[in-house]
């Protein structure tokens, strides 16, 4: 997520509520940097992994995304709503299940907490970095906890990117298991006329260090690449994500892990 040019579409968009792109500097007032947003998008998803072989339909889901700046925490999260009116479709794969998703990312920049300039290098600020992924089932499904550092990189073209490395707790097993390297970026690549503009965004989600005791994989992941065009309200845009053995689960025998899906978003900013 970068810094945008524009004054106005900065207080409006993910490129515009990043940090500044150079060292942080905290020494006379944690909070001149605060800042906060949020938006609702309403997504479509097609051939989302895993999934099982030759069951991974499209379904529909609203999102529910914010973020922001407080003095010394970063935060970023979202909640997902599946199969909004509940339809019994062929063409949905989140007909049974549970119907939320919730990721929630705080960072607390040890810049501020101590006062002192971490940077070095392209490394901006420095960061210890915490996520909780919740689908909502109690025993099973995907509920985990991630801890470990983060930092904001200066990265050539791209600008601003988050870098978090984090041990990965699973709170099924009450078991550590492996590390999560998690990468996000917002570039801005043209601006119109009127202010809108077309950005580049996305992510990389690998995982390694896995225990393969249950028959899964060492290490498997995900890249989202997206192409969105954004107005000071409203923003549209298409997604493609590639999975490679995502979550350490092995591809084949009736599970599909590897391959990939397609996004269509449209959101509306607050």
């Amino acid at each position: 997520m970068k810094n945008i040019k524009n004054a106005a579409l900065a207080a409006t968009t993910l490129a515009a509520i990043s940090c500044n792109a150079f060292a942080a500097d905290y020494s006379d007032d944690i909070h001149k940097n605060d800042y906060q947003w949020s938006q609702f998008n309403l997504m479509y998803a097609v051939a989302e992994k895993p999934s099982g072989t030759g069951s991974n339909k499209g379904h529909d889901y609203l999102e529910m995304e914010f973020g922001g700046r407080s003095g010394v925490v970063d935060l970023y999260g979202y909640v997902d709503v599946f199969n909004l009116t509940n339809t019994d479709s062929s063409d949905s794969d989140k007909t049974s299940g549970s119907k939320i998703f919730m990721k929630l990312a705080p960072r607390f920049s040890l810049d501020a907490i101590t006062g002192k300039d971490l940077s070095f290098g392209p490394v901006q600020e420095i960061y210890f970095a915490n996520q909780i992924v919740w689908d909502g089932a109690i025993d099973e499904g995907l509920n985990n906890f991630f801890t470990g550092l983060g930092s904001d990189v200066m990265v050539p073209w791209l600008g601003k990117v988050g870098v978090n490395l984090y041990g990965l707790y699973e709170m099924n097993n009450k078991d550590w298991n492996g590390y999560q390297l998690s990468v996000n970026w917002f570039k801005p690549v043209h601006t119109f006329e009127n202010k809108s503009f077309i950005s580049y965004q996305g992510y990389v989600d690998y995982q390694f260090g896995l225990d393969t005791s249950a028959g899964g994989v060492s290490n498997g992941g995900t890249m989202y690449n997206g192409i969105y065009w954004h107005s000071e309200r409203y923003s549209v845009g298409y997604g493609l994500k590639a999975y490679n053995e995502i979550y350490g689960i092995k591809d084949g025998g009736g599970t599909e892990s590897t391959g990939f899906a397609h996004f269509f978003a449209a959101a509306y900013k607050f």
